[in-house]
């Protein structure tokens, strides 16, 4: 039976002075073996991306198309796995076991723990795609698309396919397995963990640096692709309220204006940076849902969830496996393939946030909020975002296909429009993404600075703004080396690799949970056979204990011929 356990003080580096130790952990407290390559390999592309210049999209291209192409079909298999795995677990025996033992409990409320999980998991994507996605599918439709009705119900479709269960099973396998192997077993909080049940002692050496490595390089792709978009979207946002250049040099501006905010909440820490924002983007985008809700279309997008959510759960198995392979298109590619990959690259960064703020959840009560609540949340933004686009679109009294088409960043601006009070409702959409994008990148910088320090929770503040800045300056880069399609390919690159890791990681976290309850099981019988013994003892010494204090009795009466003596001895 493996022994779980910290990483044992053999294992630490012992030759460093203690005086010096102490003075380079005032500014950086990193684990070297994960820290060094992870900053190289990231400064390299930064640097190689500005060398090459316009000639790294087609290089970008070609990568996305290769991995496209020959591995779609992998990852369309591998995402359903995952979520088939988490409700497995959520409705076996195993639901039952509590994330950090019997007796803990969480430290946040439900609804601090909720606006967290919809800022770090979706954040600025919402934002970006919510409007333009929807039209994109009404436009250009993967199948059907026999008149615009069928079109547009076929957009909504494919919108809840790409931002509904699947993604969030991957965020509850990464977190999940994350804060099982850190707060019950008491490993370190880092990808490398999770895999004890299978490598031993093994992930304290090589191979759980590289494991950490490839961990360390999705989130900072897969979150720069994220703030990417961000700063797309602000950029464009600034351009359509107040006509500020829309361009490359604007949104390299902007990134570096929005990671120096981000900064600051990095420097205040999870409690109250993150907690914060988070809850500050529940309410903003909670106005924009009522407005739209009020102002907009109202029974259309109530009619139209119930019917979306309906589909999306009729059609379920289909649209979750299907891959095109009968058509001679490459639709998939830049829609579904980019999507999963784009998930599974922020999985670590989400996994790692969710992870630390879920102690004192059941496996059982984890897996359905995370799952569940998070997702209609989702739903219900795109159909009243996206379905009022698309009514607008099918009643012909708006132009946001066109807009979108022209611009994708500008497409929430465009909707917006359509409606009274557009310039204040505008400032509020650019002002919830700026907020999303600090606290995409806080949550983010947090994530890599723990997987980069060996999994300390608290370290050196300079530490923490330093990845920081590296996700903006990843961001920069893909905005200059290639704008859309570079990000996109960002994401598919890094994503790919981590997707193999997430195989064996959902095997490793399923050994541990069994292993975890089997040893409950064990104490428990342990616990109970004691209290049986103790209570049969008990029950012995109570019998024995009135069998003698019955014979006492008995002893303590004269019997008759003690009787008649002593009255015969009377009378005479």
């Amino acid at each position: 039976m493996l022994k779980y356990g910290p990483r044992t003080d053999s294992m630490a580096d012992t030759n460093t002075p203690k005086a010096a130790s102490t003075q380079t952990k005032r500014f950086f407290d990193i684990h070297p073996p994960v820290f060094w390559p992870a900053a190289v390999l990231s400064i390299l592309f930064i640097l190689i991306t500005l060398l090459l210049g316009d000639s790294m999209k087609t290089v970008f291209s070609a990568i996305q198309d290769f991995i496209s192409d020959n591995f779609g079909w992998f990852l369309v298999l591998s995402i359903n796995l995952y979520l088939f795995l988490m409700l497995f677990l959520a409705f076996s025996k195993l639901g039952s076991i509590r994330l950090g033992g019997k007796n803990a409990v969480p430290d946040f409320s439900r609804l601090s723990w909720f606006a967290m999980l919809f800022s770090a998991g979706m954040g600025i994507g919402i934002l970006f795609w919510s409007v333009a996605e929807p039209i994109h599918h009404f436009l250009e439709p993967p199948f059907g698309g026999d008149s615009q009705v069928d079109s547009a119900a076929t957009a909504m479709k494919m919108a809840f396919l790409h931002w509904g269960l699947h993604p969030w099973g991957i965020y509850a396998l990464v977190g999940m397995a994350l804060a099982f192997f850190a707060f019950n077993h008491k490993l370190p909080l880092a990808i490398r963990s999770i895999f004890y049940p299978l490598l031993g002692d093994k992930i304290h050496g090589y191979y759980g640096d590289l494991i950490d490595v490839i961990a360390v390089l999705a989130t900072l792709f897969g979150l720069a692709t994220s703030l990417g978009f961000g700063v797309q979207q602000v950029s464009a946002g600034l351009h359509h309220v107040f006509g500020l250049p829309d361009n490359t040099n604007m949104q390299v501006l902007l990134v570096v204006c929005i990671t120096f905010a981000a900064t600051i909440s990095v420097v205040t820490g999870l409690d109250r940076g993150v907690k914060r924002l988070s809850e500050m983007n529940l309410n903003l985008g909670a106005l924009l849902l009522t407005f739209l809700l009020i102002l907009g279309p109202t029974v259309v997008i109530l009619d139209s969830f119930v019917q979306n959510l309906g589909v999306y759960v009729g059609d379920f198995f289909y649209t979750s496996f299907w891959t095109e392979s009968y058509r001679a298109t490459a639709w998939q590619n830049s829609w579904t393939v980019f999507y999963w990959a784009w998930w599974i690259s922020w999985s670590p960064f989400v996994g790692m946030f969710i992870a630390r703020i879920s102690k004192g959840r059941t496996v059982r009560e984890f897996v359905l909020s995370v799952l569940v609540i998070p997702t209609l949340l989702t739903f219900l933004w795109i159909t009243a975002f996206g379905g009022s686009a698309l009514f607008i679109e099918l009643q012909d009294v708006g132009t946001i296909a066109d807009t979108v088409q022209d611009n994708v960043a500008i497409a929430i601006y465009s909707l917006l429009e359509q409606f009274p009070f557009a310039r204040i409702t505008n400032m509020m959409a650019i002002i919830l993404v700026i907020s999303f994008f600090i606290t995409s990148s806080d949550s983010g910088s947090l994530v890599v600075d723990a997987f980069t320090s060996g999994g300390k929770l608290n370290s050196p503040v300079v530490q923490r703004v330093f990845w920081a800045s590296m996700e903006g300056a990843v961001a920069a880069v893909l905005l200059v080396g290639g704008g859309l399609g570079a990000l996109q390919t960002a994401s598919i690159t890094t994503g790919l690799p981590f997707a193999f890791l997430l195989l064996v990681m959902g095997y490793s976290l399923w050994k541990g949970l069994t292993e975890e309850y089997e040893n409950e099981a064990l104490k428990t019988k342990r616990i109970e056979r004691e209290s049986y013994q103790e209570l049969i003892e008990e029950l012995l010494n109570q019998e024995a204990d009135t069998k003698a204090s019955s014979q006492t009795s008995v002893d303590s009466k004269p019997n008759k011929k003690e009787k008649d003596k002593s009255y015969e001895i009377t009378n005479h």
